[in-house]
């Protein structure tokens, strides 16, 4: 008698990005901690030309008709100009903006916005840190305070058009290697800006 094989389900592409991810987030957390961005309010500029950095390199993935098509509603979720104002808030001079990145596909695409999206939920700790130091929504933590909807019902709608969009093998592979490529960025980024501090 043949033994019935039972296949896993197919995992949803949050999932598969988050398990694909695993390391690259934990060490990405690591060495934003390690930089202490909390210590005083010379140290969190230098983490605010981070999120310049990384915000400004994205800021239009944001706005392009191919990913507002695959993730409606993405047009009114960048934080760039809340990054920019949390810099004049401290005083400081706002750089030109990054130049901006160009995922190989869509579908890799997809992958830096779900780091970047998925940092609003990581977000909410480094928010109570910014009130230690004097700041918050309204002055100098714009980009880290949560979304209007809620941080947590703001991911799951995310997540929701994620998981509903019918992409093959080889898109997840692309989404999962973009993912990749945004914490090598950021990792890049925050190495740099924190160098000698």
């Amino acid at each position: 008698m043949n033994a019935i094989v039972q296949h896993a389900p197919e995992l949803p592409l949050s999932k598969r990005l988050k398990s694909g991810t695993t390391n690259d987030h934990d060490s990405v957390d690591s060495l934003v901690m390690g930089s202490q961005p909390f210590q005083d309010l010379n140290r969190y500029g230098r983490f605010l030309l981070l999120q310049h950095r990384f915000h400004g390199a994205i800021n239009a993935l944001y706005q392009d008709p191919a990913l507002n098509a695959l993730l409606p509603g993405l047009s009114e979720l960048p934080r760039f100009d809340a990054v920019c104002a949390d810099l004049r808030d401290l005083g400081l001079d706002v750089p030109a903006t990054p130049a901006a990145v160009h995922p190989a596909s869509s579908y890799a695409a997809l992958g830096w916005l779900y780091c970047s999206e998925g940092s609003n939920i990581g977000a909410a700790f480094l928010f109570k840190e910014t009130q230690q130091i004097g700041l918050g929504a309204d002055n100098g933590a714009r980009h880290l305070a949560a979304h209007p909807d809620g941080r947590k019902l703001h991911w799951r709608q995310f997540v929701a058009l994620l998981d509903g969009l019918e992409l093959s093998g080889e898109q997840q592979a692309q989404a999962i290697q973009g993912a990749r490529d945004a914490f090598d960025f950021y990792k890049a980024a925050l190495k740099d800006v924190f160098a000698g501090v």
